[in-house]
């Protein structure tokens, strides 16, 4: 098996988890690092190597790259597609796919008739607890699924320049769950939301919302709930449970450890929750990866497609739209 050379197109805080995962991925050798902010892509050459460029169109044209992972802001993520359709590079692209959905259907075409392999990086469902539970529904075990319920929070909330061009918790935070949703539920038609601002000022101040709920029915009469909030005293909150005729699945949160503590002050004692979204789901961006690279090796599939990130952000534009409305908003038909 020959190494697939990847080409890295940012190298920030996400960048430089695609980094780590590159290195520890058999067959898998990092080529390039390009980012205007040079001395970021330097450091992260000095780690893990790979030449360094500020200009994207340096690894385009190089001949010398099988595969770009995209972790630059997401203005540039359906650029940095469309350049890797032209020039035959197979591409990984962080999520959101964009935050305007008419930007999204002008490429949607040609993406999806395009010769090359194009991933989402929709990475929770490489999770090793969620895939678990999705297979096993998936099979029967559940029964027929009723229920989907996703709680996701954040230690803290990011900072206020990063909030103000998130595109809004639903398209940057909520998005993520969205996708997890159509994991186990691919037909949604309805979506009523939520928000509120319970704690930041600062969040409130760029008209967005610091926590939200989010209610969908699936064709099947599945009720999905998705709980966010961009705070939480006790770590990083990831949980999911599946509620089906036969069978209840429940993914708890992850420690670092199993140890707990027994005593006269109290019992089940046990260490906060892992509280960053890099740690918690390192795994599953290393097995995002491998997939990835599994797929285009032999002609397959294995992770999330462009129509992907396209429908999680309808529904992230439906759950906003809901929001500010307070009026459900269907999607039947759309996704």
């Amino acid at each position: 098996m020959s190494d697939l050379n990847i080409g890295l197109i940012g190298s920030g805080r996400i960048g430089q988890v695609h980094a780590g995962s590159i290195a520890d991925t058999k067959g898998a050798n990092l080529a390039w690092i390009c980012d205007p902010f040079i001395e970021g892509a330097t450091a992260l050459a000095a780690e893990f190597g790979g030449k360094v460029t500020a200009e994207p169109e340096d690894v385009f044209a190089s001949g010398e790259v099988d595969v770009i992972v995209v972790a630059s802001p997401t203005p540039t993520h359906l650029d940095m597609i469309d350049r890797a359709i032209d020039t035959g590079i197979h591409v990984l692209c962080e999520k959101p796919i964009d935050l305007d959905i008419a930007k999204v259907e002008k490429l949607r075409d040609k993406a999806n008739a395009a010769n090359v392999h194009i991933a989402i990086g929709f990475n929770r469902r490489f999770d090793p607890q969620f895939e678990s539970i999705q297979k096993r529904v998936a099979a029967g075990e559940a029964g027929k699924l009723e229920q989907l319920v996703i709680l996701s929070r954040d230690p803290g909330p990011a900072p206020r320049a990063y909030i103000a061009v998130s595109g809004g918790i639903f398209r940057d935070m909520t998005i993520h769950d969205f996708d997890m949703a159509r994991y186990f539920v691919p037909d949604i038609v309805d979506v009523y939301a939520a928000g509120t601002n319970v704690f930041s000022d600062d969040i409130k101040a760029e008209n967005d919302y610091d926590s939200v709920s989010v209610t969908m029915r699936g064709r099947g009469g599945e009720v999905i709930v998705i709980v966010n909030s961009r705070h939480s005293a006790y770590g990083y909150d990831q949980r999911l449970e599946a509620f089906g005729d036969k069978a209840m699945f429940h993914a708890h949160n992850v420690s670092p450890t199993t140890v707990e503590k027994y005593d006269a002050t109290g019992t089940g004692q046990a260490e906060p929750f892992i509280d960053a979204f890099l740690v918690r789901y390192a795994v599953s961006y290393r097995r995002e990866l491998a997939l990835f690279l599994d797929g285009i090796r032999d002609g397959k599939n294995y992770n999330p497609t462009f129509d992907d990130g396209r429908a999680a952000l309808i529904l992230a534009d439906a759950a906003t739209e809901s929001a500010r409305t307070g009026k459900s908003v269907s999607v039947d038909g759309k996704l």
